[in-house]
């Protein structure tokens, strides 16, 4: 677990006192150093060398102050000196790192300065050692924080799908298979995003495991990683007495991710590097609001040719979950945020409503939907204790967050996606734990992890949604369901399709999307909500009446709706489809509301 804010920050104070007056570059430059990694809490050892030698551009041999491959160059010079000069030094050593090296941040400091660019959004700022304090968070990935935005078409989520999917091929390959590999890849990806975002400390602990501890002919690889699997397996008053360090030092993490016993994989050493470079990968930096479709590529070649070409944007979601729950949310927060006592009420009240997505796929819709639940009830915090932020900051933050991933419910008919859409929901859950310790200076890491999403797999159709979750508790039911007109459908979604309306008179013409409508409307009480992104034939032509006379005997009212907009999917070649939202109920509502949106041109997935 990465040190507390306030505790960096103690640490920061002590540090700028000690080095106010220093004037050499090179009697205790290296000193400096390993003091400034101690404020983070981490041994400099661990991850950065002095004197890195290197070939500059010019042919030359030159030797890097301070380098942390792939992560951090530093180049220090003496009180005075031309930071300037120091920045176009650093530079220069570039030709002679490879690609994977490559920092993300370079650092300049003359004991009395310190200058930080950020290489991979540009941005640069110089302030004086007696500031570092105040500047803590641009340093925060060296105790393990990091704070990144994300783009829905992020090079960086793209590339680590396609690494993954290069492993998930190899091991295919060689005969590990189906359900074992599936599980076996989720569990790599939860130790990749572990690695890089706190989790396991110090900082790459898990790939300095494997590039240290495993031969390089990957021969040991395969047992190597079961035993830092059955570890975080492990209560740690469990474990043996006699355990290796560099694995003891791995947390027990429960949440039934490592429980089930797997055969062994087998690696070569193409395999070992092609881990290795998922290694490399910032992990911290994929966005589990998005990767959930990426990764369902990963076992869909057909959908690989075209990674990243099409998910359900983010953009449409909000158009989903905004007038369903968060709009009014928001507006509640706005009237009552004044009052403590209806505020109170409110913050229970967040934390006790429970959200369903019954074609959940990897999870994206429930991902989302808990990332702006968490960023509400932040706000929700702040506000209620606003007059005892020192208070706050002394005790345990997690006493004070009540929303929590087993609020969130689905269904998914494929493994692999179901698989996902749990892993997602831990790690969104310890973005948005991160985003809370920055916020009151506190580590906030949920490990080892007692709660998880509710994810079933299943055939949505055939199964009994109360047992899934009961509805007299689920407040809000919604998604993006299969939508597949009759010449699409495979004898087994005519079959699910007649499942739920048996001998109805023209059922057969209905598209697949509209039997989701059918098993809500029987499954929600009065008090729940729903919406489901869909295609538009059920909103006109002949497929209305066939579908409402479902509906209507079930007292389902219109609650919100969204014009026609488009959706493309380039992988499978289908035509621009147009789709709509639709949220409905059986409370009768005030008034029906119609969203007019034609700028619309973000892409949607039939099936999440």
């Amino acid at each position: 677990m990465p040190l507390s804010w306030n505790e960096i920050r103690d640490r920061s104070v002590t540090f700028v006192r000690e080095w106010e007056d220093e004037p050499s570059e090179h009697a205790e430059a290296k000193t400096f150093w390993d003091q400034f990694f101690q404020v983070f809490g981490v041994s400099r050892r661990r991850l950065a060398a002095f004197e890195k030698h290197v070939k500059k551009a010019d042919g030359k041999d030159g030797f890097i102050d301070l380098f942390w491959p792939g992560m951090l160059l530093a180049e220090h010079k003496s009180l005075g000196k031309n930071l300037d000069s120091a920045y176009d030094q650093a530079t220069d050593y570039f030709p002679g790192l490879s690609d994977k090296d490559l920092p993300r941040y370079i650092i300049v400091s003359d004991f009395a300065r310190f200058r930080i660019r950020n290489l991979d959004t540009g941005n640069s700022i110089e302030f004086p050692l007696a500031d570092l304090p105040k500047n803590l968070s641009l340093f925060g990935f060296i105790a393990g924080y990091e704070t990144r935005e994300y783009k829905e078409q992020d090079p960086v989520n793209i590339k680590a799908a396609q690494k993954l999917a290069e492993l998930h091929d190899s091991l295919k390959e060689v005969g590990y298979e189906g359900h074992e590999l599936e599980v076996y890849l989720v569990r790599i990806l939860f130790c990749l995003f572990a690695d890089d975002t706190g989790i396991f400390m110090p900082r790459s602990a898990f790939e300095d495991f494997i590039r240290i501890r495993t031969s390089e002919d990957g021969s040991d690889l395969a047992p190597r990683l079961n035993q830092i699997f059955q570890t975080l397996n492990t209560r740690p008053e469990k474990r043996l007495k006699n355990l290796d360090d560099q694995i003891a030092a791995f947390p027990y993490v429960n949440g039934r991710l490592f429980e089930e016993h797997l055969p062994q994989a087998g690696f070569d050493r193409a395999m070992r590097e092609t881990l290795l470079e998922c290694c490399e990968l910032d992990w911290g930096g994929i966005s589990p609001a998005i990767f959930g479709s990426l990764f369902q590529g990963i076992m869909d070649t057909e959908i690989r040719r075209n990674l990243g070409a099409h998910y359900t944007s983010e953009k449409n979601i909000q158009k989903v979950i905004g007038p369903l729950f968060m709009d009014e949310l928001w507006d509640e927060f706005e009237r009552i945020k004044t009052q403590k006592a209806k505020l109170i009420a409110f913050h229970e009240k967040l934390g006790n409503l429970n959200f369903f997505d019954p074609a959940c796929g990897c999870g994206n819709f429930l991902v989302i939907s808990y990332r702006e639940l968490r960023l509400l009830e932040l706000e929700v915090i702040k506000r209620l204790y606003a007059v005892d932020q020192q208070q706050l900051a002394m005790d345990a933050v997690d006493q004070y967050v009540k929303v929590d991933v087993d609020q969130f419910h689905g269904i998914e008919i494929e493994e692999w996606p179901s698989q996902i859409a749990r892993v997602a929901m831990w790690l969104i859950d310890h973005q948005m734990n991160l985003l809370v310790g920055r916020t009151f200076g506190q580590a906030l890491v949920r490990i080892p992890l007692v709660k998880s999403a509710n994810i079933v797999h299943g055939n949505a159709l055939r199964i009994n949604w109360e047992a899934v979750f009961p509805a007299k508790t689920c407040s809000y039911v919604f998604g993006n369901p299969p939508f597949l007109g009759k010449q699409f459908q495979t004898a087994e979604q005519k079959s699910d399709l007649a499942e739920i309306y048996g001998d109805t008179k023209g059922a057969k013409e209905l598209d697949f999307v509209a039997a989701w409508y059918v098993k809500a409307a029987q499954y929600i009480d009065i008090n729940t909500r729903c919406a489901f992104v869909s295609t538009n034939s059920i909103a006109q032509g002949e497929q209305v009446s066939l579908l409402w006379q479902q509906l209507k005997p079930l007292g389902i009212h219109i609650h919100f709706a969204h014009r026609t907009f488009r959706w493309r999917n380039e992988a499978k070649g289908v035509a621009a489809v147009h789709c709509v939202i639709i949220g409905f109920g059986k409370r009768d509502p005030v008034k029906a509301i119609l969203f007019d949106y034609d700028d619309i041109s973000g892409e949607l997935s039939p099936a999440l």
